[in-house]
C-alpha cells in the first residue's frame, strides 16, 4: 500500500505480526561513502506475554541479515 512505517496490530491467539513496508531509494554510507540503495522497513508487534523482547529482537535481526543476502544470483 506504500506506507513507510506501520504499527500492526495483534489479534488473539496471534503471538506476533510482522509488516514489510514500501522499498525507496535513500542515501547510505557504506565504507565511509554516501550511497544510494534501496531500503524498506519491517515493523513488528508482538504479544509480551507469549514472547520474550530479546527473541522477537533476534528474529528481527536474522529477518534482516537473509534479506540484506538477497543478490542478483540468489535462487530461491
Amino acid at each position: 500500500m506504500g506506507s513507510l512505517i506501520s504499527q500492526p496490530i495483534i489479534n488473539f491467539p496471534q503471538a506476533a505480526i510482522m509488516t514489510t513496508e514500501a522499498i525507496q531509494k535513500r542515501p547510505v554510507v557504506i565504507n565511509d561513502a554516501i550511497a544510494i540503495r534501496s531500503m524498506m522497513n519491517l515493523c513488528m508487534s508482538f504479544d509480551h506475554r507469549i514472547n520474550d523482547g530479546a527473541e522477537s529482537s533476534a528474529f528481527m535481526q536474522a529477518m534482516k541479515r537473509r534479506l540484506e543476502a538477497i543478490g542478483p544470483n540468489t535462487t530461491a
